[in-house]
């Protein structure tokens, strides 16, 4: 016994270091993929960036001899980048930061880029990708597809839109008031703890509360307004929804009978209800098999079998006492009782030997 628990005991630890190490595989296939497609990203944008800087310089070296891009397909889009780059590669779940620290309608300043210094306004927070969209920071032309020019309700091929901005690339702006002066403080450095605060289903501010770390100083969330909704003629009334419509009724079922058979399986053993013809089928095959049973039993070699039951069923009950327990017959007692007076009988010897 002791090998079998053994056994299973390793047989266990086997399997979990096996699902540990697939775990790291497919953590490190993760990890790899995301910095693959980062450096593509960043690739895309890098290339475009010196590609207007070489155009830029070749139109300033040639002066009135520079080329004219913005012709051909490119004549109204030349300069607007992919509208893909505006989405950055999505972060696995298990690489992201545990809390964020921004919210829409932080101010933050920005401490990488071409845009370095300025203090501007979130407007939107993507934790996949853990970047930030920031007021009239990182702005550049995209290119707008024709499928989009319908819903987005314009003409022009050009759209001047805010590029993704890295967390890492920003600091939380933080306003404090000394006596009557209120000034503007940088953040290098936060964190989260409590009190968790519960927030509206519309809030999009996080339940934690952020500190400036090393001063415990809490740093308040943006204040939200509830957005207001403006009532369609498709739209439902809160009286209509509201309004009791069904009253329970003894007489008659809350639903239909024929949704018992959609929610149970109909050919389950634990069934309790069934079809009319289900039942009229299985009560044919139990009126089928007790007739074919009681024509076995008429003929010949059915009785002969009977009696040989009953005879084997009496003959047992005869070795049987009253509580039921097999009695030995007197050929195993006569046995038994030999042994004993034999074993007896040697023990006795041995010790007369011992003594002599």
């Amino acid at each position: 016994m002791q090998k079998v628990i053994q056994r299973t005991a390793s047989a266990r630890k086997q399997a979990q270091k096996k699902l540990f190490r697939a775990k790291q595989q497919e953590s490190l296939v993760d990890r790899k993929d995301t910095i693959r497609t980062r450096k593509e990203y960043n690739r895309a944008l890098i290339d475009n960036l010196k590609e207007a800087r070489n155009a830029r310089w070749e139109d300033w070296q040639k002066g009135e001899l520079a080329p004219k891009r913005d012709t051909g397909l490119e004549a109204t889009t030349y300069g607007a980048l992919d509208p893909a780059l505006m989405h950055p590669p999505r972060i696995p779940q298990h690489l992201r930061r545990k809390h964020t620290l921004f919210a829409p309608g932080d101010r933050v300043c920005v401490i990488r880029g071409r845009d370095q210094g300025k203090i501007e306004e979130v407007t939107q927070v993507n934790e996949e990708s853990e970047t930030l969209l920031i007021k009239n920071v990182n702005e550049a032309d995209i290119n707008v597809p024709e499928w989009a020019k319908a819903s987005m309700g314009i003409k022009s091929d050009v759209l001047a839109q805010n590029m993704p901005v890295p967390m890492d690339d920003v600091r939380l702006v933080f306003a404090m008031t000394d006596g009557n002066t209120t000034k503007d403080y940088i953040v290098q450095h936060a964190h989260v703890g409590r009190p968790y605060t519960e927030r509206p289903r519309w809030s999009k501010v996080p339940k934690y509360t952020r500190y400036v770390s090393g001063l415990n100083i809490r740093i308040p969330w943006p204040t939200e307004e509830e957005p207001q909704y403006e009532d369609a003629a498709s739209d439902t009334t809160r009286m209509e929804v509201e309004e009791s419509t069904w009253v329970p009724s003894l007489d008659n079922s809350p639903f239909p009978s024929t949704i018992i058979d959609e929610l149970r399986n109909k050919y389950s053993r634990f069934r309790t209800r069934h079809d009319e013809e289900y039942v009229r089928e299985k009560v044919m095959e139990e009126y089928r098999q007790e007739y074919l049973s009681q024509q076995a039993i008429l003929t010949p070699a059915g009785e002969l079998k009977k009696m040989k039951v009953e005879q084997s069923i009496q003959a047992r009950q005869a070795r049987t006492d009253e509580d039921g327990n097999l009695m030995m017959d007197s050929e195993t007692t006569n046995f038994i009782e030999r042994f004993m007076s034999q074993n007896a009988a040697s023990k006795k010897a041995g010790k007369a030997k011992q003594t002599a």
